[in-house]
């Protein structure tokens, strides 16, 4: 597209304006009835979520309206309240770019200026259901006991429960004020990145509750649903560079816009209590189990995300794009995921795993995203644990190929250290960086301080034999760099499996 004229800003007067460079919403924005609560709006809610409720209001459901709650910034309020709650979403590939404006967000409230305005819109009848993004930290699940755990925020609100701060907090006095009032509860439904995350979300607000009453607790565990969902689009944060290419391409001046890739999938457990959207319409799939779609997406992607992250800055790439065009880690991140992962998986209904994993290959390459490795990097000390580990256990229990899943183990062991093979200043973005940036540079070639780690490692943490692997890769890393041991591993690892194992294997047990 050629430069537009002066960029105009966006808001509701202005959309006829716009309406000749990106698509805007042709629905009548005012009778949109504000039905979902988001918690904690961020880029990835805007460029999902609200795109689907956006298709919705323009197929004629205008009775399923977003108001979004910001929980900790005010950042997102500042920059969408002068454009009466409008942004800009911008698709972009290889072989071009798209935007549109999503209209399905009709308010937005930022909830430490005004929480009983957010206890209200969760007490509201017309409120059917709460959504969020809130990152799988904040539920607050201690791993090991199932249980949850409450933290500072949440325990000031325990004292103080019709003034809420935290996520749990507003929902739970949002829920005894529907119980009181005789009010049917709204269902809660995770749009985090994290497997089971409905039984998270339960954990949490059930275990919230308990802590305040037994018999709210009781009442929510038997009337209020939690469907867990899985979520998919690649998101980076947009950079004000971008924000000015937007404004000047597309002749819209959006203060906060979103870019996005095409790819964008939403898999949602059939399970609500107050009324479901009509999602099915505008592609998300209700199923009734999500696992085997949890399981195939944070097993590859965001595993593959894990792998490419450490071992890519540690061999001094920056972005997805530039680290998958590179051809030994191209290769390395295609054999890993057909011949170390997909075996291990379930095949879920409707999907070709192997045709999944390629498609994978294609949207990191997408060099209109180019999404940055510090970003992908971030919280390893969850994610590794989460995402790429259970592979690995299961890989060894199983007695099958896991030599490539190792090498990330070890990439991530060496990028703690903090530094590239040039000896340039990683960022490490991880709740413990000190603590296991401590340990990392202590030890040197030495994993074995930071596999004692049963929190992340889990039975690896006493396998010596694991120990040795990985030692023996963090001493290759040092005398050859990164590039050429991934490149000697690739060689040696397990051959990419024909497609009759591949489905023999991929069967659910």
């Amino acid at each position: 597209m050629l430069p537009t004229a002066q960029p105009a800003p966006l808001n509701d007067d202005t959309l006829p304006h716009h309406s000749d460079s990106v698509r805007v919403p042709t629905y009548d924005r005012s009778a949109l009835a504000p039905a979902v609560v988001h918690m904690s709006v961020g880029g990835f809610s805007r460029a999902h979520q609200l795109v689907y409720f956006d298709e919705l209001a323009e197929n004629g459901h205008t009775d399923w309206g977003v108001v979004g709650v910001g929980l900790h910034s005010a950042n997102m309020r500042d920059a969408l309240a002068p454009q009466d709650n409008l942004f800009t979403v911008v698709e972009r590939d290889g072989e071009g770019e798209a935007a549109r404006v999503v209209g399905a967000m009709v308010d937005y409230v930022y909830a430490p200026e005004d929480p009983e305005r957010v206890l209200e819109l969760l007490t509201d009848e017309r409120t059917r259901l709460v959504t969020m993004t809130v990152t799988g930290t904040a539920y607050r699940v201690d791993p090991h006991t199932g249980e949850f755990q409450p933290d500072d925020e949440a325990r000031a609100d325990l004292e103080h429960p019709a003034e809420p701060s935290s996520v749990f907090g507003f929902l739970v006095e949002g829920l005894d004020r529907r119980r009181r009032a005789g009010l049917p509860p709204f269902t809660v439904l995770s749009c985090d990145n994290m497997p089971s995350n409905g039984d998270a979300a339960r954990t949490a607000v059930v275990g919230f509750a308990r802590l305040r009453d037994e018999v709210l607790a009781r009442w929510i565990t038997d009337h209020v649903a939690f469907p867990s969902s899985m979520v998919d689009r690649i998101t980076p944060r947009t950079s004000p560079d971008q924000r000015d290419e937007i404004a000047a391409t597309f002749g819209v001046d959006d203060r906060w816009p979103v870019i996005t890739e095409p790819f964008m999938q939403w898999i949602v457990q059939d399970e609500f209590c107050n009324g479901r959207p009509p999602l099915e319409t505008v592609g998300v799939r209700y199923v009734a189990d999500v696992g085997d779609f949890e399981l195939m997406k944070t097993r590859l992607l965001n595993a593959g995300h894990c792998a490419m992250g450490f071992l890519g800055q540690v061999a001094g790439l920056g972005t997805t794009d530039e680290t998958v065009a590179d051809p030994v880690f191209h290769g390395y991140l295609r054999r890993l995921m057909h011949a170390e992962v997909v075996p291990l998986l379930p095949r879920p209904e409707g999907v070709d795993l192997a045709d999944y994993v390629d498609t994978l290959l294609e949207r990191f390459a997408n060099p209109a995203i180019a999404d940055r490795l510090q970003r992908v990097s971030r919280r390893g000390s969850s994610k590794m644990p989460t995402y790429l580990l259970p592979s690995l256990h299961e890989a060894r229990a199983g007695r099958r190929p896991s030599d490539l899943l190792t090498v990330a183990v070890a990439g991530w062991i060496r990028y703690l250290r903090g530094e590239d093979e040039s000896g340039r200043p990683l960022e490490i973005e991880d709740a413990r960086r000190d603590e296991l940036q401590d340990l990392a540079q202590g030890a040197g070639t030495d994993p074995r301080p930071l596999l004692a780690d049963a929190s992340v490692f889990g039975r690896l943490s006493g396998d010596e034999a694991f120990a040795r692997e990985v030692e023996a890769l963090l001493v290759e890393f040092e005398d050859r760099g990164v590039r050429a041991t991934v490149a000697a591993r690739v060689e040696q690892a397990a051959p990419v499996p024909a497609p009759a194992d591949l489905d023999e294997r991929s069967q659910p047990a």
